[in-house]
């Protein structure tokens, strides 16, 4: 748990019970997991402090947002270099169309992207949709 706290500190996060609970299951998760997944998955826990846990970890860079096209948001755990100032992990996301996972494949990263003038980056999502090894085996 000292491993857990210390994360929470380094992202300027007070380390409470709820929260390292929640950093702990994300960390056990190989795919990024929606609040009603995380609230489901977590026996004793109520879905307001779910969401209040994942949108101060969300500000602190812990972890980021997909939007993987099912019309539900999933979270996973960032990069370390992610932080308040913003998100660096700009990295692919592959979504299976069978059972529905999404995972973050940090190693394929997204190119930047050149706007013309006059436009403001907010967000990159590059999601590749699929099915998992998981799936064809």
């Amino acid at each position: 748990m000292k491993d857990l706290e210390q994360q929470l500190i380094a992202k300027q996060i007070k380390p409470t019970a709820m929260r390292l609970l929640v950093l702990d299951f994300l960390k056990e998760q190989s795919a990024a997991q929606s609040l009603t997944d995380i609230e489901l998955k977590m026996e004793r826990t109520d879905r307001v402090t779910i969401y209040r846990t994942i949108r101060t970890f969300e500000e602190n860079g812990l972890v980021h947002r997909i939007d993987d096209g099912s019309g539900i948001t999933k979270f996973a755990l960032c990069a370390a270099d992610c932080n308040v100032a913003g998100h660096h992990d700009l990295h692919l996301h592959f979504y299976c169309s069978e059972c529905k996972e999404t995972h973050c494949l940090p190693k394929t990263t997204i190119p930047e992207v050149k706007l013309p003038t006059g436009y403001q980056l907010v967000e990159t999502q590059l999601i590749v949709k699929g099915i998992c090894q998981a799936c064809l085996t």
